[in-house]
């Protein structure tokens, strides 16, 4: 299964809780969560902003502040939970590497860009370091309670 079908699954399916971290300007958390009469209640949380209800999703979306306490909450009252974030892939490589001559690399790029030269992509703090930033992505993890989750309560 290719990763944008297991990513749709996660999103489609209605037993586990996923939240779906946006990271662009003003757009917000989007969270479904399996039926229960007090989601509104329990998404709110006492709070004074009010989560909003998107029919044509079929979410809710909450502000980004919310994302952390959302994903602790929802590993104590279900234990497990679907997180979907945005990320960028870093390719690392030194501009020795780069602008090599002969076959041998001992590079992390592991031959990839040796003897390329650089092509205006990368950005060098030294010698023996260069990065550069790949195609945006969607990852999804199932997060279980004790898989490294940090809540502090």
């Amino acid at each position: 299964m290719q990763d944008e079908d297991r990513l749709k699954a996660a999103w489609n399916q209605k037993t586990i809780p996923v939240a779906l971290r946006r990271d662009g300007k003003g757009e917000r958390v989007r969270v479904r969560l399996p039926y229960a009469d007090d989601n509104y209640a329990w998404l709110r949380d006492g709070r004074r902003i009010r989560p909003s209800w998107n029919p044509a999703l079929g979410c809710w979306e909450i502000p980004k502040a919310w994302f952390n306490d959302l994903v602790n909450r929802g590993l104590r009252r279900w234990g497990l939970i679907y997180v979907i974030q945005p990320y960028q892939e870093q390719e690392v490589c030194a501009p020795a590497c780069m602008n090599a001559i002969g076959h041998e690399c001992q590079c992390s790029c592991m031959g990839a860009n040796h003897g390329q030269g650089d092509d205006g992509g990368w950005f060098s703090t030294s010698e023996a370091f260069a990065a550069r930033w790949g195609d945006r992505h969607l990852a999804c993890r199932l997060m279980t309670v004790g898989s490294g989750s940090r809540d502090p309560a």
